[in-house]
């Protein structure tokens, strides 16, 4: 018995076969040529398709009135393990190709072309090694596969920072689907030992909890870079029948070829996500060790830009200084590759910095063409336009950047920055409460929550926030106490004196040590806002314009400087920033 392709009529004599290796169709029992004479198949797929123009795939399959005989596609024959690193490298990649097809078969046929997989979240990969040396190699690989998905189109892809909640956490596949929304998630464990690497995956149905594919694979660590293609174009051909040429290359890309590159980018990019002073340091050397191994890396030099751009943000640093650093290799990785959205996002957050808001937006609009799917590029994008006040476009943004991201700590608390700006009070407090309740580390959104109150008016439920995240910053018992006393004695304003004078005396003590150390001045001015002393404040707001701190892209909207917008001198500020008044 043969089987026949019903599309290009290929006979093929190999009865294991489900699906044709031309095109993906399902195979059909039946003789395939009677002296000669193509005759019609024995069995036939009895459904209709959508008219060509709205077909979800361009296959039309034929139908005739003949009885169907249809192989249950239901548990589709689970796929071969890959063979052992002896094995020829073109044999292998035939089993793969083998095998997506099959799983990609069952995803349309099996399930209806109506109810395709369309969304997916890669839950970050278990390190079973043994070695917490290498959480980066498990991490990276995450990170990775999840930036080639969502250059799928109309696949919706769980951003790292949402899956990576999840890590260490026991939960079923049902329960990530029903609280991701997601129809799959892909399951990993990776073992190192020495230079051998084991991987193993599994993709798994939220829904029915069926295994739609299970594989494993054995190569070398000096391999990583061909391996992560080679799961890129493995996963994606599981979750469509067809990619067009162009999107299958873009999933499968890589950005360098050097293997030793690749691994010093995902040890530049696990030390990135931890985000303290300590970690963004380690990450710009391991980025900068990334291009020093391959040149023409363009991923690596977005990692150098980014870990640049963000560190005024977590430390005192000068956001000037830093800015010039990060717009360099941010140009760079563009020279390189210009159709890469991660780097036209790198550049939007350095021009934005630099208080260049036209051109920020220029590329943030033309990372998201690149990437509808990026949700970085939504968030940085949608606090772009809240800088600008313009808060009904900028939450568009951020909400989109939280469908595709929802467990993102830094777009749940931007979220509810975002509405606090735009005066709905009662609405930031209930998001930022809730942000809370997914991260109750945070310091930053307690910091937010505090000043949504104290915009209320609720001034003892804005200093137990703030009090909150001084425990979190590690102030000693007696401190918090003097606070909460001081509020007691002298209510909100007491408070915020308080607070100005503790400021003061870390200046003092951070000087005394190096008269040359930078520190930023517009969060003092912002401090004197508070307290209604328009004169230092505007004093502090033009010495931290000459470093272009990063506070000041927010003064058009913070309300501590409502007081003071028809002085000229704070005008002329918001001028030369780029935020004129209109």
């Amino acid at each position: 018995m043969m089987k026949k392709c019903p599309e290009c009529r290929r006979d093929y004599h190999d009865d294991t076969l489900l699906y044709c290796l031309d095109d993906g169709t399902a195979l059909l029992e039946g003789p395939a040529s009677v002296s000669g004479e193509d005759v019609e198949p024995a069995t036939a797929i009895l459904h209709e398709t959508d008219s060509p123009s709205e077909a979800s795939t361009r296959a039309q399959v034929h139908t005739t009135d003949q009885t169907a005989v249809l192989t249950d596609l239901s548990e589709p024959p689970a796929p071969k393990s890959f063979l052992s690193k002896k094995t020829p490298i073109l044999a292998a990649l035939g089993l793969i190709v083998v095998s997506a097809l099959g799983i990609g078969g069952y995803l349309f046929f099996g399930r209806g072309s109506s109810s395709q997989i369309s969304s997916i979240a890669v839950m970050p990969f278990v390190n079973e090694s043994g070695n917490k040396d290498i959480e980066y190699l498990s991490d990276g690989m995450t990170e990775t596969l999840i930036s080639s998905l969502t250059e799928i189109p109309n696949l919706s892809v769980k951003a790292s920072s949402t899956v990576f909640y999840y890590k260490g956490k026991n939960k079923t596949p049902k329960e990530i689907g029903e609280e991701l929304g997601v129809e799959a998630v892909l399951l990993g464990k990776i073992l190192q030992r020495n230079d051998d690497l084991t991987l193993r995956l599994e993709l798994v149905d939220t829904q029915t909890l069926d295994a739609i594919w299970s594989t494993t694979y054995n190569r070398k660590t000096s391999d990583l870079v061909s391996l992560q293609s080679e799961i890129a174009r493995s996963v994606s051909d599981k979750l469509r029948l067809k990619l067009t040429a162009s999107e299958q290359q873009q999933v499968a890309k890589t950005g360098t070829t050097n293997s030793e590159a690749q691994q010093l980018y995902l040890k530049g990019r696990f030390h990135w996500n931890k985000r303290t002073v300590e970690d963004l340091q380690k990450s710009i050397e391991y980025f900068k060790q990334a291009i020093d191994k391959d040149p023409g890396y363009a991923l690596a030099y977005v990692g150098l830009s980014d870990s640049y751009a963000v560190l005024p943000g977590y430390g005192d640093f000068s956001m000037k200084e830093y800015a010039a650093k990060a717009r360099q290799p941010a140009e760079k990785a563009l020279e390189l590759d210009y159709d890469l959205a991660d780097a036209h996002a790198s550049l939007g957050h350095v021009l934005q910095d630099e208080f260049d808001f036209e051109g920020a937006e220029r590329e943030f609009r033309k990372a998201i063409e690149l990437n509808p799917g990026y949700a970085t590029a939504h968030h940085w994008y949608g606090m772009k336009l809240a800088m600008n006040g313009r808060y009904v476009e900028a939450l568009e943004e951020v909400t989109r950047a939280l469908e595709l991201d929802p467990l993102s700590r830094v777009i749940n608390r931007n979220k509810g920055y975002c509405l606090y700006m735009a005066d709905r009070y009662d609405d930031a407090i209930a998001h930022l409460k809730k942000t809370i309740e997914l991260f109750p580390d945070d310091k930053q959104t307690y910091d937010m929550l505090g000043r949504a109150y104290a915009a209320r008016e609720l001034y003892s439920e804005a200093v137990e926030q703030l009090l909150l995240k001084f425990r979190l910053e590690e102030k000693s018992t007696e401190e918090i106490q003097k606070y909460r006393e001081t509020f007691k004695e002298q209510g909100w304003k007491g408070f915020c004196r308080k607070t100005l004078e503790d400021h003061l005396k870390h200046r003092q003590e951070v000087l005394a040590k190096d008269k040359n150390a930078f520190l930023p001045n517009a969060d003092l001015g912002l401090i004197y806002a508070r307290l209604g002393d328009k004169e230092k404040a505007i004093e502090y707001l033009t010495k931290g314009y000459e470093d272009r701190d990063y506070e000041l892209k927010w003064l058009k909207v913070q309300h501590e400087y409502d007081f003071m917008r028809d002085d000229p001198r704070f005008k002329e500020l918001l001028r030369k920033i780029g935020l004129p008044e209109s």
